[in-house]
């Protein structure tokens, strides 16, 4: 009889020639265990998802009581649902008055593609500007947006009208013009090796982005949710988007994105044509309960005040003379090593040693690292070590 690892590289369709094949039967708080029950403390937190670590008791009663009362009930927008409802008004509570409403999705793909047709919609322009190096989503929408075409070139052709400035680059702001319908960026660059904005860069792109009638979308869905310090990256930069974009860390764990604008811009979908935009799954009662009780704890063990100390003692940590740099936007962190081979073997050691990392999409010379927001300076302490004992193991 076939085991489970025979059976998924049978019938599961695979996304690499050698998938990590780490089999895992249950997860709890930084640690996921594997059959013989190892433990891996997750120091990528299921690629920026699992804030509250994994299995919540908070976020598992909240998805077990709205089981017990009703999951799909028609597609988005038509039934009143508490869940929904709750979610949404929570987000405009904290978020600046301007971002009204919240239009729920499955995913960050799905974040962005609603974005790129609403920002066409309510411009009537056809240009969308992206940066290089950014990752918005893998659908044919959102990967149009990438630049370098390193993982849509095989794709090709896909979207017309798409243009990519240089992130921090104050020049290229003059390719954004009348034309322009919105420019979507991330906050914090992330599939580039956590790239944090220069001094001025962010206000600089509002400001040109006002003056052509532009939207600018900033990209939370790695950086929101407290990852760099503050419930949302962008308050550490005195702006205010068009439009947000939230997923990944949003659901504690379950599939949720979300596009939010103003009640205005919202609108448009609405008419001309009536169903501008439409989803069947998207604003799950189950996974909008999750994601409010995500929300909401977070907020009541006010985990993000400790996010600060916490990046800080990972910079004091994390020295050694094969680290050629380490960049951090809170616990969205990059190390950065001599280049993909070492990664490799160094994401290898750590994994036989019960510790998951991974490398970025674009910034393959360098580690990745973002834990749980729940992790200990204890735990930091060693998986510090964990980090640095495989780096002075395959630095030449």
């Amino acid at each position: 009889m076939a085991n489970n690892r025979q059976l998924f590289l049978q019938h599961l369709a695979q996304t690499s020639p050698t998938p990590m094949s780490l089999e895992i039967v249950r997860g709890e708080g930084m640690y996921l265990y594997d059959p013989s029950g190892k433990a891996y403390m997750d120091m990528i937190a299921g690629i920026g998802v699992s804030v509250l670590g994994h299995c919540h008791p908070a976020v598992s009663q909240a998805i077990k009581d709205q089981v017990d009362l009703y999951m799909h009930t028609l597609v988005y927008g038509e039934f009143i649902l508490s869940p929904q409802v709750k979610l949404a008004e929570w987000l405009h509570q904290h978020l600046p008055d301007s971002l009204q409403q919240t239009y729920f999705v499955n995913s960050g793909s799905e974040a962005t593609e609603g974005a790129m047709k609403l920002a066409k919609r309510y411009t009537g322009r056809q240009e969308i500007i992206s940066a290089r190096y950014a990752y918005h989503g893998s659908t044919q929408g959102a990967a149009s947006l990438m630049n370098p075409t390193t993982f849509t070139s095989a794709f090709q052709p896909l979207l017309p009208r798409i243009n990519h400035i240089d992130y921090n680059n104050f020049a290229d702001l003059t390719k954004i013009t009348t034309q322009t319908a919105a420019v979507i960026v991330e906050t914090v660059q992330g599939e580039a090796g956590v790239k944090k904005p220069v001094e001025g860069y962010l206000q600089a792109l509002r400001k040109r982005c006002d003056e052509t009638g532009t939207l600018l979308v900033l990209d939370e869905i790695q950086a929101g949710c407290g990852r760099t310090g503050s419930l949302w990256a962008f308050e550490q930069y005195g702006i205010v988007p068009d439009i947000l974009l939230l997923a990944k860390a949003l659901g504690g764990g379950m599939p949720i994105g979300a596009f939010i604008s103003s009640r205005e811009i919202m609108q448009c979908l609405t008419h001309d044509p009536v169903l501008g935009h439409i989803t069947t799954f998207g604003g799950h009662p189950v996974n909008c309960a999750a994601a409010l009780a995500n929300l909401q704890t977070i907020e009541a063990l006010d985990l993000i005040r400790d996010v600060p100390a916490k990046a800080a003692l990972f910079k004091e940590l994390l020295v050694h003379p094969g680290i050629l740099d380490f960049r951090q936007a809170g616990l969205l962190m990059a190390v950065e090593l001599a280049g993909f081979e070492q990664v490799l073997a160094v994401v290898d050691y750590c994994l036989k040693q019960g510790l998951i990392t991974d490398w970025f999409l674009f910034n393959e010379q360098s580690l990745r690292l973002a834990p749980p927001l729940i992790i200990t300076h204890d735990q930091i302490k060693d998986a510090c070590k964990v980090i640095l004992d495989g780096i002075q193991k395959t630095t030449a």
